[in-house]
C-alpha cells in the first residue's frame, strides 16, 4: 500500500511538472496570445490614409483567418496624432491588445518646433512597415491651375491669396508635403497660408466646399475623387511616375522641374512594453499577411505600393527617417 501511494505521488508530480512545462512552452511560442479582441487605432478621422490602412490591415487578417480573435478599428483624431500618442504612451504602454498605425507624423510631430509631441516612435514597438505612398498636390477639377508651376507662380506673387489645406497639424506631414515644392521653388514656406484638418477626407471636403484652393495629401486618398471627376492632381512627390491606370496619369514634381520628393511610409506599431510573446506573434503573423493574395489585392486597390519591413528592419529605417526629417524641418525653420 505504501509503495502504491509513493508511485501515485510520483506520477501526480510528473503530470503537474508536464503541465507547467506545456504551459510555459505555449507562452514562449506565443500560442497563448492573443486571447482577447484586438483593437487597431487610426489616430485620425475616418477616410484618411491611417484609417484606410487600419481597416485594410484588420479586414485581411480576419478574412484570411490569420487572426482568429475579433479585430476592431478605432478612430482617435486630434492634433495630427499627438493626442492619441500622449494617451497611448502613458496609459497603454503594456497593452498588447491595442496596436496603432502611423506614418511620418510620428517622427515629425516629435521633432518639430511648434506644437510638438514629447512622444515618438521610441515610445512604441515598431512591428512592421506595410506600404509606401507619396504626397500629392491636389486642386478641384474645375480649378484654373493646370500644372504645379502655375500654382506656385501665383503663390509666389501673393502667398496670402492662396489657402493650402491638409489633414494634419501645422508642421506635420501634409503641411510638409504642401510646402516642400514651394520651398524648392524659392518661396518662403512661412508665408504660405495653411489650414489643418483632422484627416485627409476632411481636407478634401474643405477643397470641394471652396474653403481651400489646394490641398496636400497622400496619393491614395485622392483616387476615388479623381475617378469621380471631382479633383485633379497637379503633382506627386515620387521620383518617377507611379504604375497603374490612374496613377500613371499623375505628373511628378520632378518632371516639372521641381526637385521635391517625399515618401509616405505606413506601418503598424505596438506598445513600448509589448511582451515578447505578443511581438513574436505579430512578427510571424504580419510576415504571412503580406504574402497573401488578399493583401496584395487590397494594396493595389488602395493605390499603395507594397513595402514590407519586419520589426528590426522597420526600427532601423525609422532611425534613418528621423535624421532625414530633422534635416528637412531644420531647412524649413521648423525644427525644435
Amino acid at each position: 500500500m505504501k509503495v502504491k501511494k509513493t508511485s501515485l505521488l510520483i506520477m501526480t508530480s510528473l503530470v503537474a511538472v508536464s503541465l507547467v512545462a506545456c504551459k510555459g512552452s505555449n507562452v514562449t511560442s506565443g500560442s497563448s496570445y492573443p486571447n482577447k479582441a484586438i483593437s487597431v487605432v487610426a489616430p485620425s478621422g475616418a477616410g484618411g490614409g491611417w484609417d484606410l490602412t487600419a481597416r485594410s490591415f484588420t479586414k485581411v487578417l480576419s478574412e484570411t483567418k490569420l487572426v482568429k480573435e475579433p479585430m476592431t478599428v478605432e478612430n482617435k483624431p486630434g492634433g495630427g496624432g499627438t493626442v492619441f500618442m500622449a494617451e497611448y504612451a502613458t496609459q497603454d504602454k503594456a497593452n498588447n491588445e491595442k496596436l496603432f498605425v502611423n506614418s511620418p507624423p510620428i517622427i515629425i510631430n516629435n521633432l518639430k518646433k511648434d506644437g510638438n509631441s514629447p512622444f515618438g516612435y521610441k515610445n512604441s514597438t515598431p512591428l512592421a512597415e506595410l506600404t509606401k505612398d507619396y504626397g500629392a498636390i491636389v486642386v478641384k477639377a474645375d480649378s484654373k491651375y493646370k500644372d504645379l508651376k502655375s500654382l506656385l507662380d501665383d503663390i509666389k506673387k501673393n502667398p496670402k491669396n492662396i489657402t493650402l489645406a491638409g489633414g494634419s497639424a501645422p508642421g506635420s506631414m501634409d503641411h510638409l508635403v504642401g510646402i516642400l515644392p514651394a520651398y524648392k521653388y524659392g518661396i518662403d514656406p512661412t508665408k504660405i497660408k495653411y489650414v489643418s484638418y483632422d484627416g485627409g477626407s476632411e481636407a478634401i471636403t474643405a477643397l470641394l466646399g471652396n474653403n481651400a484652393d489646394v490641398i496636400s495629401t497622400d496619393v491614395s486618398s485622392t483616387l476615388e475623387f479623381v475617378k469621380s471627376g471631382k479633383v485633379k492632381v497637379l503633382a506627386v512627390t515620387s521620383p518617377e511616375r507611379l504604375q497603374g491606370d490612374v496613377l500613371s496619369e499623375f505628373p511628378t514634381a520632378k518632371e516639372q522641374g521641381i526637385d521635391a520628393e517625399f515618401i509616405i511610409w505606413r506601418g503598424v506599431f505596438g506598445p513600448e512594453k509589448m511582451s515578447k510573446e505578443a511581438y513574436a506573434y505579430w512578427e510571424k503573423t504580419i510576415s504571412k499577411l503580406v504574402e497573401t493574395d488578399e493583401w496584395k489585392e487590397e494594396v493595389e486597390k488602395q493605390g499603395w505600393q507594397p513595402e514590407y519591413k519586419n520589426g528590426d528592419e522597420f526600427k532601423s529605417f525609422l532611425t534613418e527617417q528621423e535624421t532625414q526629417v530633422h534635416d528637412l524641418l531644420k531647412a524649413l525653420g521648423m525644427s525644435k
